[in-house]
């Protein structure tokens, strides 16, 4: 029996095998199904230490933050910057810049508030905007201003333009997103927040678990206990 059909097999599971795996244990993948098999509760509802999700809408609790490659007004933003790298006959994408910054915003659900500490979050964020540069496609001076702050640039050897891409996601004002945590009730000046926010719901991590954040449609709809 001739053993080169078995070997590709094998080969084929293995790689399949890698794939699965790759997708199934990514952050986005884990976020998604953490978010959507959760019970969701309304914020009202929440006792100080119950663990639930919660869905509302973005809103600035303080001066909105700037995305820094689309240059829109956001509470929170995601930025992922890639290179293609060649390796013989194959090439991958490797990260040269991951970067997460939160600014001051809750979430509203009716009349009431819930403020997300952000020490200890896994987020999934829809990355919205995409950007390319590489062979005749110049970065931008946005994009180029980016990569020199950070101590990356998007030419190579002699001049050469590297292979990038640009991905983006925001929390915007009014936008709808779920979140677990475990809740506690405090007032707003607690949490450094205005105190016309009166008292409002602060969702941490757990000794267990993060907080587990997210925009993608797929989370927000929800059930409630």
């Amino acid at each position: 029996m001739d053993p080169k059909p078995l070997i590709f097999i094998g080969v084929a599971l293995v790689i399949a095998g890698i794939a699965f795996s790759s997708n199934y244990f990514s952050k986005k993948a884990i976020v998604k199904r953490k978010l959507k098999k959760a019970t969701g509760r309304k914020i009202s509802d929440f006792i100080s230490g119950d663990i639930a999700k919660v869905v509302g809408k973005v809103e600035y609790a303080g001066k909105p933050l700037t995305a820094p490659l689309s240059g829109r007004a956001c509470a929170y933003y995601y930025v992922l910057i890639e290179e293609r790298v060649s390796n013989g006959k194959s090439s991958h994408w490797r990260k040269l810049i991951e970067e997460e910054v939160a600014g001051s915003f809750v979430v509203r659900d009716g009349r009431s508030c819930a403020h997300i500490s952000c020490e200890k979050v896994k987020s999934y964020l829809v990355e919205d905007r995409e950007y390319s540069s590489g062979f005749g496609n110049d970065a931008t001076e946005v994009l180029e201003k980016y990569l020199n702050d950070r101590g990356e640039k998007s030419e190579g050897f002699l001049g050469m333009n590297k292979a990038i891409r640009y991905k983006e996601g925001v929390l915007e004002e009014g936008e709808l997103i779920a979140a677990i945590g475990r809740g506690e009730w405090m007032n707003a000046s607690q949490v450094q927040l205005p105190d016309s926010f009166g008292r409002v719901l602060v969702l941490s991590s757990t000794e267990e678990e993060p907080i587990y954040l997210s925009d993608d449609p797929d989370t927000v709809s929800t059930t409630y206990a």
